[in-house]
Order: structure tokens, then C-alpha cells, then sequence
């Protein structure tokens, strides 16, 4: 096989977290050898076991050879679904990896991708088994997100208007979302809502390669607990048009609108962003309820998107906190990247202190704001990032809880967390192969894997959180 060549396989086994083995079976308009078909390519893609597939060769070399998914020839013996259980976007927009599968052997594979991260990263003198609680399920498979962003554009170049999420693997292309399995019904009915009078008011999108035009994102949130609805439009400024039309067509059609919201960003990149804001109905804010705390979480705070599979998250967390405190009080508890201070606030009552430390302003004010909503007085909330922080905090830590972005925690920050000594670390994380490489640091520099567990935040798709429990080696 060369690079380039266009192949068919099966794919014969699956990693974190959107990739996978494929045994190539036959080469386009060539001959494939029986040393070729012993090949195993390393594919990118959202990939099941059993599915047969079209790939071309990106790499190929001795020790390594690449590929790249073009499309499903047919399914695995996993995807066990009719067609009428699935999402008729199901393979186009870039969400779900697993809605053709059965839950529970979702989590199945999910839970065999973490072990073989993991099995031989930790190291203790337990059997991986004996450490590994296995996976929680989401209290809700579907309708779990809270939140969502859409995108303005066209199906294809010079389509009509489209209003949804990228298509799997295309920065240009958007699938008008029709449906979704992984939403309330109100955001489907929002998106009709906005779609049709975007169309009726002749109103064009914005145009990523020309940066022309004026639509370009629709952000909503719901709360779980108190099922009210918040409505962002965000638009560029080169067109003035007065949206409060919009406005009251959505407070008639969708129950609990708490607030629609007109942004207008400028900004050549890709994200939502927020140059002006006018409130155009209500307030930029709903309340959501977590684990008996209430928080008031604004367009741009973070929370979990899967407010019942956070509470899973959050009593899993708090498990290892209260066991690993052995019945003591701490003095002094940091909760470092903090985002809005779930975790901060759900340790308030058995700390004499918490200390939050987050790098985006916003989530700080946010947390600040909870803090005082929740009549709590011992939680501090501290604004920076957390490598420069640690150093001006008078208060040593007698506890650590980590919940870092993505690519874990900064090498640098995770040194002087070691340094602290505390007795025990709670780590959560939202990517397993950085967790894996700020374990390798840990378990090196005196700290052993108790316990570990996944909760699955993202059902239907590749995502998994994970929350693991350390302690200083000999305790």
C-alpha cells in the first residue's frame, strides 16, 4: 500500500477517541498483497468494530501505517438499531459516533477503550480490575444537553440558508437540523422558529470565506430543573435589523422563555463570541439546580451540558472526597479550574474553607454570585490561571480537587500541586489520554491510584468523563 491508495476493510478495533484498527481487504483499481492484508491502519474517524469501510492511505510505512475515513460500506454486528430509532442526521453532522448501537454496549466499548489506556499506565500493587469501578450510564440517554450552538450557512455551496451543526468533517457545510436526539424538543421547535423567519425576512448568513453577511450563530440553554429557556442570536454588524418580531413570536411558541438575547460579533474566527449584547426580551440568565445548590448561569458560563449526568459526576467525586478525608475536617480545600464552583460549593459544608481558582473572569463572577445564592460564606473565588495563582495563596491546601480543561493540567502547576504533599487528590477529567499523562507524573512522584471510575456525560458519543482518586503512596 502508498499513500494515496483508496482501500476497503473491516474495522477490528476501536481507541479514544475517534480512531481505530482497520485490516484492508481489497486496494481501488489495484491487487492488494497477503502481506497487505495483514496490515493493521491506524484510521481516523468515528469508527464501531464490525463495520466495513473506505479509507485512503495517508502514511504508509514499515512501522506505522495511516488512513483517513471516507465513508461506512456497511454496519457492525453492534449497530443493532432500525432505522426509525435513529436520527435521520444520523452520519452526517459531527455529534453522535454510537446511536446505532444499543446503550449498554455503548458503554461496553467506551469502558474497553479506557481500559486500554489505562491498564498500563496505573501502577499499584492492585489489579487494574481491582482499582476500575466501571462506567456509570447518563440518568438520561436522550434529551440530556442543556446547551447547544448552532451554526448559520448553506448544505452545500450556494444552497439556501441552513441553520444546524457542521457536517461530519467540513468546516463549510451545515446539516439543517430537523431533528436531534440528544436535545429537548424546544430546540428543534427554536431552530424552526428562527430558520423560517430568517428565510421570510430575506436575512443572509454569514459567509466564513468572504466574511459577508449577517447570520451566524443560535445559542440556547435549558434548565433541567427549572425548564426555563434562553435564546441568543448573534449576528454580525453589517446589516441593522430589529429582531424584536423574532422576539415575541418565541415568547408565544415556547413555554418558560426566560430571555432572548441579541449579540453582535465581529470577530473572523469561528466561535461564539460577544463584541455588544442586547436583551431584547427577559434576562441573560436561567437558574439550574444541582445536587440541592442553585446556580444562575449567564449565555457564556460553563456547567456541565448534561445537568442529571453532572450529579452522577459530582456524587461519584464526592465519594472519594469524603472517603479520602477519613472523617476529618480540612482546613483548607482548593478546587483548582473551578469554571462556576460546582465542585467548590459542594464542598462548602464540610470545609472550614474552599478556594476556587478559574482563569475565565466570567465563570469567577459567576461563582462569586452562586456562592452568595447558596448563603455560603467560606468559598473564595480567585480569577487567574492556575500556575501563576498557586503562588500567591497563602493558605496551604489539606485537599486538592482537579477538573482541568482537555489538555490537563499545565506541567509546571502540576509540579507544585505535587509539592503541597497533600494526602489525597481528586482528579475529574474530560479527556482520558491527558489524564493518563498527568497520572504518569503523579504516580512518579509519590501518589498511587485508588480508585477510578467513568461517567458517561455524552451518550452516543465518543466522549467519557473520568474521575480517579489518589493518595500518597504508604497511606
Amino acid at each position: 500500500m502508498k499513500k494515496g491508495d483508496l482501500c476497503k476493510g473491516t474495522v477490528v478495533e476501536v481507541l479514544f477517541p475517534n480512531r481505530g484498527y482497520v485490516n484492508p481487504e481489497t486496494i481501488v483499481d489495484k491487487d492488494i498483497s497477503e502481506e497487505d492484508k495483514k496490515t493493521r491502519v491506524l484510521v481516523k474517524g468515528p469508527l464501531i468494530p464490525g463495520q466495513k469501510v473506505k479509507f485512503r492511505i495517508k502514511k504508509s510505512r514499515k512501522e506505522k501505517c495511516t488512513g483517513i475515513l471516507l465513508g461506512i460500506e456497511s454496519r457492525s454486528q453492534l449497530e443493532t438499531k432500525s432505522e426509525e430509532d435513529l436520527c435521520p442526521h444520523f452520519g452526517k453532522c459531527g455529534g453522535c459516533t454510537y446511536l446505532s448501537m444499543e446503550y449498554e454496549k455503548q458503554l461496553e466499548l467506551k469502558k474497553n477503550q479506557i481500559k486500554k489506556i489505562f491498564e498500563n499506565v496505573i501502577k499499584s500493587d492492585k489489579t487494574y480490575d481491582e482499582i476500575y469501578e466501571g462506567i456509570y450510564g447518563s440518568p438520561n440517554m436522550y434529551a440530556y444537553r442543556n446547551k447547544m450552538e448552532y451554526t448559520f450557512g448553506d448544505e452545500y455551496k450556494g444552497g439556501p440558508l441552513a441553520l444546524g451543526l457542521h457536517k461530519r468533517n467540513s468546516f463549510y457545510d451545515i446539516v439543517d437540523m430537523k431533528d436531534c436526539k440528544i436535545v429537548h424538543e424546544d430546540f428543534i421547535k427554536i431552530i424552526e422558529i428562527v430558520r423560517e423567519y430568517a428565510k421570510e425576512n430575506n436575512i443572509e448568513f454569514y459567509n466564513k470565506i468572504t466574511h459577508e453577511g449577517v447570520l451566524r450563530y443560535l445559542v440556547i440553554r435549558r434548565s433541567e430543573s427549572s425548564k426555563e429557556v434562553m435564546v441568543a442570536l448573534v449576528t454580525s454588524s453589517q446589516r441593522d435589523y430589529n429582531y424584536i418580531k423574532l422576539s415575541e413570536i418565541l415568547q408565544k411558541k415556547i413555554n418558560n422563555l426566560s430571555g432572548f438575547i441579541h449579540i453582535i460579533s465581529d470577530k473572523v474566527s469561528d466561535t461564539v463570541s460577544c463584541d455588544k449584547m442586547d436583551v431584547l426580551y427577559g434576562r441573560d440568565y436561567i437558574y439550574e439546580e444541582i445536587l440541592g445548590l442553585k446556580f444562575k448561569i449567564s449565555l457564556f458560563s460553563f456547567f456541565q451540558t448534561n445537568t442529571l449526568g453532572a450529579e452522577t459526576l459530582y456524587s461519584k467525586a464526592r465519594e472519594y472526597i469524603d472517603e479520602g478525608m477519613g472523617g476529618k475536617v480540612p482546613k483548607t480545600v482548593y478546587d483548582l479550574y473551578s469554571g462556576t464552583g460546582t465542585i467548590a460549593q459542594m464542598m462548602a459544608d464540610v470545609s472550614k474553607k474552599v478556594i476556587g481558582v478559574e482563569i475565565v473572569e466570567d465563570a469567577v463572577i459567576a461563582a462569586r454570585e452562586n456562592a452568595i445564592l447558596n448563603k455560603l460564606t467560606n468559598c473564595e473565588f480567585i480569577a487567574g490561571d492556575v500556575l501563576k495563582c498557586l503562588d500567591d495563596i497563602e493558605e496551604k491546601p489539606d485537599y486538592i480537587i482537579l477538573d482541568p480543561p482537555r489538555e490537563g493540567v499545565n506541567p509546571k502547576a502540576l509540579k507544585k500541586i505535587i509539592d503541597y504533599g497533600v494526602e489525597s487528590i481528586v482528579y475529574i477529567s474530560c479527556k482520558p489520554t491527558s489524564l493518563a499523562e498527568d497520572l504518569d507524573i503523579l504516580q512518579e512522584s509519590g501518589y498511587e491510584v485508588v480508585r477510578m471510575c467513568n461517567v458517561d456525560m455524552f451518550p452516543w458519543t465518543v466522549h467519557v468523563e473520568s474521575v480517579v482518586k489518589l493518595t500518597r503512596a504508604g497511606l
